[in-house]
Parts: structure tokens; C-alpha cells; sequence
């Protein structure tokens, strides 16, 4: 089993700064990619960012270019992907949620479509209001 836990959510000001964190324990493929969405009620579900097992490939959405960066440390017990959100706005504010995609090579791109993605996190909330 994999297990996904998400933190680093909160209340912060339009502009400022927020790191999510997704801590992925269990049996994480070496190959899987990580990407992270974020949910508004009423709302398609969106990918945010996402990352290969390196950490080497990223892709983001055109929202959040520029601003938010997605990392990854793969350590022995378990990885860690962060999503440092920078000059945050108002239409940042979501539930967001870190996945994994298990992928069948290296050479497969990364992918922010939530189609591909078996196992996701509890979610953290995100709030950017003054």
C-alpha cells in the first residue's frame, strides 16, 4: 500500500508564500511521477504541477507558471514532493491533493491530467484572503 498525507495548507495573504508538503511512505514505485491539484467546489478538478521520479521533469499549469515551483526528495523510508506557492492570488484558494501515477518507463512524460493517477492524499486547504 501507498499512503499520501499532504500539510502545509493555511490561511495566507494574496502575494505571499505557502509550502505544501506530500509525504509518500509505503510502496512507492521508483519510476512513479507525483503531481499536484487542487479542487474548488463547483469546479473541474485541476492539475497543478507535477513531477517525474527524478525530480529532473516538471510541468505546470499556465496559472501557476512562474510562481508556484514542485520538487521532490526521495529519501530510503519515503519521498517528499513540495509545492512552494509564490505571489499567491485569491483564485489559488482550493483543496489540494498530491498523487501518484506509476509510470512504465523513464521516458514517459509527466502528466497533469488526474486520468492516471491511482493513489491521492487526504487533501490540504489553501485560503488566500486578506
Amino acid at each position: 500500500q501507498l499512503q499520501l498525507v499532504e500539510s502545509g495548507g493555511g490561511l495566507v495573504q494574496p502575494g505571499g508564500s505557502l509550502r505544501l508538503s506530500c509525504i509518500a511512505s509505503g510502496k512507492l514505485g521508483w519510476l512513479d511521477h507525483i503531481g499536484w491539484f487542487r479542487q474548488v467546489p463547483g469546479k473541474d478538478r485541476e492539475g497543478v504541477a507535477c513531477i517525474d521520479h527524478s525530480g529532473g521533469i516538471t510541468d505546470y499549469a499556465e496559472a501557476v507558471k512562474g510562481r508556484f515551483t514542485i520538487s521532490r526528495n526521495n529519501a530510503v523510508k519515503n519521498t517528499t514532493v513540495y509545492l512552494q506557492m509564490n505571489s499567491v492570488k485569491p483564485e489559488d484558494t482550493g483543496d489540494y491533493y498530491c498523487a501518484t501515477r506509476r509510470v512504465p518507463s523513464v521516458h514517459v512524460a509527466c502528466s497533469r491530467r488526474s486520468e492516471g493517477y491511482e493513489y491521492w492524499g487526504q487533501g490540504t486547504q489553501v485560503t488566500a484572503s486578506l
